[in-house]
């Protein structure tokens, strides 16, 4: 294991132990998971938090169990105790399963589960923590198109260099401050309204630490619901830190091979390497791309982002790819191709 593994797993540990002898016990941050009618995918985070005031807390309006609301919000998502290899029960489906948190107290597994297609919600807990609900969504046998969406920049303006990026969504700006982009919830919702049961998957760099505030976000500016697909951020047994690039294309394969007889319209933006990543995958995967749609960064956007990507992306036969400065011109022109 890389030294810096090994060192983050050691303060992992003093802080696990400071806050269980201060009283603070474990609780499940639920995240959006997909499956098919035999299998789902469970997302789910384990941290420790401070005990809730029972007087204190019937005084206070009710939280939620979805993940929405997780009672750790901003900065303290980030300065949070990860719980490392606990055991995480999962009730689904009539069945249980018991599986384990990676060392970030991360748990991304796959359970066997026959379900219908449509919404449903897995119940978990510890040995030691309350139940909550993780939302997923089983997608049909007969489903022939699905979405992929990054995030930053692409349904979200972000307009900050990508340096400081991270740092101000997490540490200092208010959720309700972050910004729509411009007519890509009413595209992404369109999208969904012509493909009926079409799943819809937010694939972003970002850590899982800011899963419930992206939901949140989401949700209030009217995007359909879908799974976020994030990372966790630090280093891995092998490196430093972890690769974001690497994150979306081991994601991209993963749901390719999951979803064979799908083929997915991937939207993103020109101001990281989501041309490229994408490219790559049409490359590799040629039966599973519909469309690829490139939100265009405006020339103030692009400076911030460092520039437009200079990695090397290229169209292919087969699925039509779209550049547009906003949903509506997307929409358009997708609308073209008959994707609508």
């Amino acid at each position: 294991m890389h030294r810096a593994a090994r060192a983050e797993d050691w303060l992992h540990d003093v802080r696990e132990r400071y806050a269980r002898n201060r009283g603070y016990r474990p609780i499940i941050i639920p995240y959006a998971g997909y499956g098919t009618t035999e299998r789902v995918r469970i997302l789910c985070r384990v941290l420790l938090a401070k005990p809730v005031d029972p007087e204190s807390q019937a005084k206070q309006p009710r939280r939620r169990t979805d993940g929405r609301d997780s009672g750790i919000r901003g900065w303290r998502s980030f300065t949070s105790v990860p719980v490392n290899d606990v055991t995480v029960t999962i009730e689904i489906g009539g069945g249980t399963h018991r599986v384990q948190a990676d060392r970030g107290g991360v748990v991304d597994t796959v359970v066997e589960a026959r379900l219908a297609p449509g919404w449903h919600v897995a119940r978990l807990h510890t040995d030691d923590s309350a139940p909550v609900e993780a939302p997923l969504f089983i997608v049909a046998p007969a489903v022939r198109l699905g979405i992929i969406s990054d995030v930053d920049d692409t349904v979200m303006v972000t307009t900050l260099p990508r340096p400081l990026l991270a740092a101000w969504n997490t540490f200092v700006l208010d959720e309700h401050a972050r910004v729509p982009t411009p007519g890509m919830a009413v595209f992404l919702d369109r999208l969904v309204a012509a493909h009926e049961g079409a799943p819809v998957i937010y694939l972003s760099t970002g850590a899982w630490n800011v899963a419930p505030t992206l939901t949140r976000f989401l949700s209030r500016n009217m995007y359909p619901a879908g799974a976020l697909l994030l990372t966790d951020w630090g280093p891995t047994h092998d490196r430093w830190f972890r690769s974001g690039r690497d994150h979306k294309r081991a994601n991209l394969r993963r749901l390719a091979q999951e979803f064979p007889d799908i083929r997915w319209i991937l939207i993103g933006d020109d101001g990281q390497h989501d041309e490229a990543i994408y490219s790559e995958f049409q490359r590799d995967f040629p039966a599973s791309v519909a469309a690829v749609a490139i939100r265009r960064l405006s020339p103030s956007e692009a400076v911030l982002a460092g520039g437009r990507s200079r990695d090397a992306a290229q169209a292919r036969p087969g699925a039509p790819w779209v550049y547009g400065p906003d949903g509506s011109s997307l929409a358009d022109q997708l609308a073209e191709h008959d994707l609508f």
